[in-house]
């Protein structure tokens, strides 16, 4: 049977490498973006694949129900999909402006929520599927470098963990997976180190841990052995040494 894959966000650098990877094993997808220009670039590299596709404003939560049963008629159903959508933004300006933290939020969690609501709907009434959402290893621990967008990502993987033991006895697989930096756009910023992942190497875990119904995934995997040591890391260190700070 011929996979049915929906991904939300998927111009990203590294959702356009998972549905590459979807792609060339004959899934049939729905894309879901908010630039159409490059949306379509992204269509034209999968040449070959079955693909229809959406443009959403992540900004306007009441039409994202009606969108994701509209990509659910098309498909005929979900058999795994994929939330890939989120901003970075800039952590000094979250502290000093409420409009500035509140839209890191509404990106990373609220807008989220948005669609893991009628999605979970949906695949708990099929009885199967894997739901895989991106959050990131800044979820795991509040740091001054990111703390913002770390609460947001912190708060969906609690929301994400309620949601798995909910679903859990109807067969669907919740998927929360926590990303390490990845060398893509929304980094350029960012001084890069050796812990900084390439986007295909990102997707190629993602599809990964989707396949297996993994509960959580790090991705890359080194970050599982990384991030216990910077959870139990106690706050003081954080608050004296810039170097942990992250700033």
């Amino acid at each position: 049977m011929t996979e049915r894959v929906l991904i939300v966000g998927a111009t990203s650098a590294i959702a356009a490498e998972v549905a590459k990877a979807y792609a060339r094993r004959g899934a049939r997808l729905h894309l879901v973006a908010r630039d159409r220009y490059k949306l379509e670039l992204l269509k034209e590299s999968l040449s070959g694949a079955v693909v229809t596709s959406s443009l959403a404003d992540f900004r306007n939560l009441d039409q994202i129900e009606a969108l994701v049963r509209q990509a659910a008629e098309q498909l005929g159903g979900f058999d795994a999909a994929l939330i890939a959508h989120g901003v970075l933004g800039d952590q000094v300006e979250t502290e000093r402006s409420f409009v500035a933290a509140e839209a890191i939020f509404h990106a990373n969690l609220l807008s989220v929520v948005a669609f893991l609501v009628p999605l979970a709907n949906l695949f708990e009434a099929q009885g199967r599927g894997s739901l895989g959402v991106i959050t990131s290893v800044a979820g795991d621990r509040g740091r001054p470098r990111n703390y913002t967008y770390g609460a947001a990502k912190g708060a969906l993987n609690v929301y994400l963990q309620g949601l798995r033991s909910r679903l859990f006895k109807s067969g669907v697989k919740v998927v929360t997976l926590k990303l390490g930096p990845v060398d893509t756009p929304m980094t350029v910023a960012h001084t890069k180190t050796p812990l900084f992942a390439r986007p295909a190497a990102a997707a190629a875990g993602i599809v990964a841990a989707l396949d297996a119904g993994a509960a959580e995934a790090y991705v890359p995997g080194f970050w599982a052995a990384i991030m216990p040591l910077v959870k139990h890391t106690p706050e003081r260190f954080f608050q004296l040494f810039p170097f942990l700070a992250g700033r």
